[in-house]
């Protein structure tokens, strides 16, 4: 390895991967953007950025580092051998500006990468440092891309008419022309398929959910974390054991057992079976944060005269409200989200959850895009309400300590 701490060495190499990576990037976000084919090519890529390290840990002057990626990436345009081969819909000024938008996009960011590098020998340090950076900037291209795309394609694919898509279904670029238009699945599915319904019956059912599952779970947790009981080191680290069941194993008894009393195909039933799914894992997080309050606060609440149950109430409670929202927010996130037992339990689309109203499209009776549509509607507004109150969230785990 050590044959490796050489400037002239690493810089080349790793602006040969990172070129890599950026040609298979540009190729798929152009490919997704415009509908046409821009395919990366391994030839031109890796001499698109050979070239382009090399000058990094050689050349000073960061703008004629760039100046070397722009003429190298044109250069091999001009010759067929250009790190993304475009197909005839681009005409020569595309093809142009999208080799120098790759020549920056290789350059750029090789200049943060191979920033401790000198063209002779490296450190350890320097050798590390520089490999590491790449493995980041990586990591981040590769996990943004596999949330990005599935979303991006639901996305278009919702904005399309059943005449583009059998057409073309991997032409996932955006008709502006259309108008309002492109919201004509989604309109369709409020209108004719009562999705609107099936949005409100998720809301009030995960709303339950959450109220039943903390009100069940602060007051267990809390015997757990505080109280002294025969049998409570087992209770505590039996607590996940129903959470680690399969629900699949557990769905055959409760549809025999809802069946028999007559639970199933209603909201109530629902209502009730959910918490048993969320229960044990809010046991589980809301017993560790009791544990981290200091037990001090209550004891100077009981010497001053206050019960058991009003310095829960006082005191506890309201320590414990960051971590009570984040699990809440967790416990709406599983509800609103929960699949097997609806799909199981609900068979009158008057009573249909969300996702359960989603498995109905799955036809091939109904178009793809109003599938898609669906999709959208049920994972837009969790994943607003999860941006907006991540914060809070991961806040509320580490909340609760006493200063001084």
């Amino acid at each position: 390895m050590k044959i490796l701490h050489k400037g002239y060495l690493t810089g080349p190499i790793i602006g040969a991967l990172w070129a890599l990576v950026m040609s298979v990037t540009l190729g798929v976000a152009i490919s997704f953007a415009t509908g046409a084919a821009a395919k990366p090519a391994l030839i031109g890529s890796l001499i698109l950025g050979l070239a382009t390290g090399f000058a990094r840990v050689r050349i000073a002057n960061r703008w004629a580092a760039d100046a070397v990626a722009v003429i190298v990436a044109l250069a091999l345009m001009a010759v067929g051998l250009g790190a993304l081969q475009f197909d005839d819909s681009f005409n020569f000024v595309w093809r142009v500006a999208l080799s120098v938008v790759l020549a920056g996009a290789v350059s750029i960011p090789l200049n943060s990468i191979l920033r401790e590098l000198r063209f002779g020998a490296l450190t350890r340090h320097q050798f590390e440092d520089a490999v590491i950076r790449f493995l980041t900037g990586f990591g981040y291209i590769f996990f943004t891309a596999i949330v990005v795309i599935p979303f991006y394609v639901m996305v278009m694919t919702s904005m399309k008419s059943q005449q583009q898509l059998m057409l073309n279904p991997l032409d996932f670029s955006i008709d502006l022309s259309r108008g309002w238009h492109l919201f004509d699945s989604y309109y369709e599915l409020m209108t004719q398929f009562h999705f609107g319904r099936y949005l409100w019956t998720s809301f009030y059912v995960s709303v339950l959910t959450v109220l039943l599952t903390l009100l069940f779970s602060v007051p267990g947790a809390y015997a757990v974390a505080r109280l002294r009981f025969r049998g409570q080191k087992v209770f505590s680290r039996g607590i996940l054991l129903i959470y680690m069941v399969p629900m699949i194993v557990l769905a055959l008894p409760i549809y025999i057992a809802y069946s028999m009393v007559g639970l199933r195909n209603s909201i109530l039933g629902i209502v009730m079976i959910y918490p048993v799914t969320t229960i044990p894992v809010a046991l589980y997080m809301l017993q560790g944060y009791f544990r981290g309050l200091p037990v001090e606060v209550e004891e100077a609440g009981l010497m001053d005269g206050l019960s058991r149950l009003k310095v829960i109430w006082k005191i506890t409670l309201p320590l414990a409200l960051p971590a009570m929202a984040s699990v809440g927010l967790y416990v709406f996130m599983i509800a609103w989200n929960e699949f097997l037992l609806a799909f199981m339990l609900l068979d009158d689309p008057s009573k249909f959850t969300l996702t359960r109203g989603i498995a109905s499209l799955n036809s091939s009776e109904i178009p793809r895009q109003h599938l898609m549509a669906g999709a959208v509607i049920a994972t837009v507004p969790i994943m607003a309400l999860f941006l907006g109150l991540e914060r809070f969230m991961t806040r509320g785990l580490t909340a609760g300590a006493v200063k001084g």
